[in-house]
């Protein structure tokens, strides 16, 4: 009940303070996002220098995450009401089939943040070098070579300002791919692991999982768009929070809110086919690489990071995007030359 007079007051203030229908959404949402955003401060916080802290992760300072929380809050407010914007503007201008040009949008914007994240987003938050000149560039291109991947973009990332937690990742398509190591990974593995690792996500490129990502993604999204077309002019949805005056930002909050047991569908379904490319992209790194300093690079991330080596099976199911160590293991360990 204290929600939905919540709700209400919002819209009623927003409703108030504006006509236009684009500018009602943009501070509706806003609001509550910057609400949602003030209250999930403090766990964040305790999270970061209590949790964290307490295990010896943590290397971020007050002023890093007062600073990460603002750029969030920006980031949030140019590409998402920018995007909500652009949806509205399409639903008022299109009508019943506003959810088709919604989907491209999202779309081209999702394939964009794709080839440009590491380049627009990161640096906003951390700081990202070229792979320097020695002995572990002169093994990452001996591998490159062998394996006929051209790889010209290899970065080092400055993860060690926030905690001391070793990862790498794939990000790109075709020119644009990059291969990003923490300056952490460097710190902690040997050449070879690394190697390694670099190997895994070389595997992700060569089977194509980013396409695949990306297209699944776009499937979804315009599932859910066109979800949406159905209900968004019912006025049921705003009758729901109490609202007898129906608006498109009422109607997405409520479709939001019915819409999240197919969404949690999805991400199961999701992190399944994540399970699985990790899998094929080990099998990579073992065949082309290395099958030993494959499995010593992933028992050292694993020990080092302090995962949970044997989770509960149905919370794998429901929550992992990563195999566990030990079925890592066991697949590598059974893969046939």
């Amino acid at each position: 009940m204290f929600l939905l007079h919540g709700f209400a007051f919002v819209n009623t203030f927003a409703v108030s303070a504006v006509h236009h229908p684009v500018l009602q959404a943009l501070i509706f949402f806003g609001i509550l996002m910057f609400g949602s955003s003030i209250l999930g401060i403090p766990f964040k916080y305790y999270r970061t220098f209590h949790i964290e802290e307490r295990f010896g992760f943590n290397k971020t300072t007050s002023k890093t995450f007062v600073l990460d929380v603002l750029k969030g809050w920006f980031l949030s407010a140019v590409l998402g009401g920018g995007l909500l914007a652009l949806v509205i503007w399409f639903f008022i201008w299109a009508g019943e089939y506003f959810w088709l040009y919604a989907w491209g949008a999202i779309s081209l914007f999702t394939i964009v943040m794709a080839l440009f994240y590491s380049n627009l987003i990161v640096p906003l938050f951390n700081k990202q070098t070229p792979l320097e000149e020695g002995e572990l560039r002169s093994k990452v291109e001996a591998f490159s070579r062998e394996t006929g991947f051209k790889l010209d973009n290899i970065y080092v990332i400055n993860s060690s300002k926030r905690s001391t937690k070793s990862d790498a990742y794939f990000t790109g398509l075709g020119s644009r791919k990059r291969i990003v190591l923490y300056d952490t990974l460097i710190n902690d593995l040997s050449d070879e692991e690394i190697v390694a690792i670099l190997a895994h996500e070389v595997g992700h490129y060569k089977k194509k999982h980013s396409l695949i990502g990306i297209g699944l993604s776009v499937m979804q999204t315009g599932f859910m768009l066109f979800l949406l077309s159905l209900f968004i002019d019912s006025p049921l949805l705003s009758r729901a929070l109490g609202i007898s005056e129906p608006a498109f930002h009422i109607g997405l909050l409520v479709f939001v809110i019915l819409y999240s047991p197919v969404s949690m569908l999805f991400g199961v379904i999701m992190n399944a086919a994540r399970r699985k490319n990790e899998y094929q992209a080990d099998e990579y790194a073992a065949v082309h690489y290395d099958r030993v300093h494959t499995c010593d690079a992933l028992i050292r991330l694993y020990v080092n990071n302090l995962s949970n080596l044997t989770p509960h099976p149905l919370y794998v199911f429901f929550k992992y995007s990563h195999p566990t160590l030990l079925k890592r293991l066991e697949a590598i360990d059974t893969i046939n030359y």
